[in-house]
């Protein structure tokens, strides 16, 4: 294949990364939809109450990855093993992200979803860079060159930073490659349900962001879901709308009942 014969020394540990981390997101999630449906020899690892999420082999591997990488300072094979081990780890740490953001077990529920759509926009991340698109590199202004990247990186990281505080995961990982996705999106209305919204606006301006989040997923948010639903499995709270503020959260991070 001319895409394998063009993989140099340097790029194949990002091709390794970039297909471990693909291949384990795809194996696990095949995994959890059997143990969820109760088929298969997987069965749902509970301990003595303690039930250990995938995540947490999976950070085991990113770290020791990272590790090695440094390590080996980039000599074969430990490039390609230390590549391995990121990507099957960051797969399973990232599986789990909704997870960890939310400090709630909300894998099955519309909310973990949120999980799978950081894991493809990686993907697509991991592959753009793969084929020689790097969002970093100043020398792609040929006009400014060095300085305006100095000038506009940090506006750039700044912005996407905004749109993960403002609830736009998606909006924030193309923002990095396509910057005005991000510089727009962290002047736009929070979601809703973001870290920004529940802090920093009224009830009427919570009330406009929640109209708007409620068109914008009218009107494209169907086949995401759609997607999602496919991918990660129908979500076990369905009915709820994501354009929905949440209740407020006690000391344990659960819920407030009405």
């Amino acid at each position: 294949m001319e895409f394998l014969d063009d993989l140099t020394h340097q790029r194949l540990p990002l091709f390794l990364l970039f297909a471990s981390f693909t291949v384990t997101f795809v194996v696990t999630r095949v995994i959890t939809r059997l143990i969820r449906a109760g088929k298969g020899p997987f069965k749902n690892n509970v301990s003595g109450g303690l039930h250990v999420h995938h995540m947490v082999p999976g950070l085991v591997l990113l770290l020791v990855g990272a590790f090695v990488s440094v390590g080996v300072y980039g000599a074969e094979p430990g490039a390609s093993i230390s590549a391995v081990l990121v990507g099957i780890g960051a797969s399973l740490v990232l599986d789990e992200f909704a997870l960890i953001l939310r400090l709630q077990d909300v894998y099955w529920s519309r909310e973990g979803q949120l999980s799978v759509q950081v894991v493809a926009l990686t993907v697509a991340a991991l592959g753009m860079v793969l084929l020689g698109f790097n969002p970093f590199n100043a020398e792609t202004d040929v006009e400014f060159g060095p300085v305006a990247f100095a000038l506009t990186a940090p506006i750039n990281i700044a912005c996407a930073i905004f749109c993960v505080v403002k609830g736009k995961y998606s909006t924030a990982i193309v923002g990095v490659f396509i910057p005005i996705f991000a510089w727009v999106g962290a002047i736009r209305l929070a979601r809703p349900r973001s870290t920004w919204a529940r802090r920093r606006y009224s009830p009427k301006k919570l009330e406009k962001a929640t109209a708007r989040a409620r068109h914008f997923d009218k009107r494209w948010g169907r086949r995401g879901l759609s997607i999602g639903d496919w991918i990660a499995g129908k979500p076990t709270d369905d009915s709820v709308d994501p354009a929905v503020p949440e209740k407020p959260a006690d000391e344990t991070g659960d819920a407030l009942a009405s």
